[in-house]
């Protein structure tokens, strides 16, 4: 099958949708199958599959008409309008709100809601789903199993955060919730971005300095072992996060996963973590001390993961793709 697989964004930026489509790319290219990705993120870099990066209209019209099959990596309007001269199957997969960031919904946002009755969607968690005007294949996202795994070493850290330290992430509200515990855990920010500098002052303000460590930016092998020296990731989102593959690559790498319940992210955690409500620092503050406490707790959690990851290896989740491009061919 000849798979033209869209992707706004890609390496050599970095984020869940430029892993994500990698991670699918190269497994459909390992079953056999021919893959180019278009873009529109400039760069370079080697991968087993072409690259064609902010195509002209003509070279879009091209790529359009060799494939067999159009898959989006999110609804794009930019790309889509060659299906309106050529006839190919599309499928949409659905990584976040089609809405503003505000829940909101405009004119593009309706228009994506039309041209999503002519394509097959696929939705990475039941939250996403459940906001769908269509039916959907219910599919989370892939993380890299050949990286993030269980070193089996001892673990000497107590709590990490990764991301982008923005205000919709909740590095802050963690930051609280650490001020409010009576024991005084290690704590590793692997992450960068506009508000490190006030979650710095913060921490200051608080007294936590001597137990925080900042390290900036980590990714892949680094961070797989940075994970694996730590006991639970937080991740407490403010907003609703529409899945989380980092709670994926922290399960991964043996650690309990303390996170935001509503959207999809709960989901991404399964049976290997507990849950508070966004925004609840109270909430997250008893949940960590709970987890803190309970070492025999946090063993159980950890025993749920092979079972719960099992579903978002990359050969698992590409071959529900595959079956639903296969299906909207017919």
């Amino acid at each position: 099958m000849k798979i033209l697989l869209g992707s706004h964004h890609f390496f050599p930026s970095t984020g869940g949708i430029e892993t994500v489509s990698n991670l699918l790319a190269r497994e459909f290219v390992e079953l056999g199958h021919e893959v180019r990705l278009i873009t529109q993120t400039e760069g370079g870099g080697e991968f087993p599959f072409p690259v064609i990066r902010r195509p002209g209209p003509m070279e879009l019209f091209r790529q359009v008409r060799w494939c067999d099959v159009f898959l989006q990596n999110n609804i794009s309007l930019r790309t889509l309008w060659p299906l309106l001269f050529v006839r190919k199957p599309l499928c949409i997969a659905h990584q976040t709100w089609i809405t503003n960031a505000d829940g909101t919904v405009g004119w593009q946002h309706r228009l994506k809601r039309f041209g999503m009755r002519f394509a097959k969607s696929l939705a990475i968690s039941n939250a996403i789903a459940e906001q769908l005007p269509s039916t959907s294949v219910r599919v989370g996202n892939p993380y890299n199993d050949e990286v993030f795994r269980n070193l089996q070493t001892v673990r000497t850290k107590e709590l990490i955060f990764v991301g982008r330290l923005v205000s919709d992430k909740g590095a802050d509200l963690l930051l609280e919730a650490l001020a409010l515990l009576e024991t005084k855990p290690r704590f590793t920010i692997a992450g960068d971005g506009p508000e490190r500098a006030r979650l710095e002052k913060q921490a200051a303000d608080l007294k936590l300095q001597s137990q925080i460590d900042f390290i900036g930016n980590q990714t892949g092998e680094q961070l797989a072992k940075i994970l694996n020296e730590h006991q639970i990731l937080v991740v407490p989102s403010r907003w609703r996060e529409p899945f989380g593959i980092v709670a994926l690559e922290g399960i991964a790498c043996g650690c309990v996963v303390v996170g935001s319940a509503e959207g999809g992210l709960a989901e991404a955690i399964g049976a290997c973590g507990a849950t508070f409500p966004n925004g609840n620092v109270r909430a997250l503050a008893d949940a960590l001390a709970r987890l803190l406490g309970d070492p025999k707790e946090c063993d159980r959690l950890r025993q749920n993961a092979s079972a719960h990851l099992s579903s978002f290896t990359p050969r698992h989740v590409a071959e529900i793709y595959l079956e639903t491009m296969e299906s909207a061919r017919r």
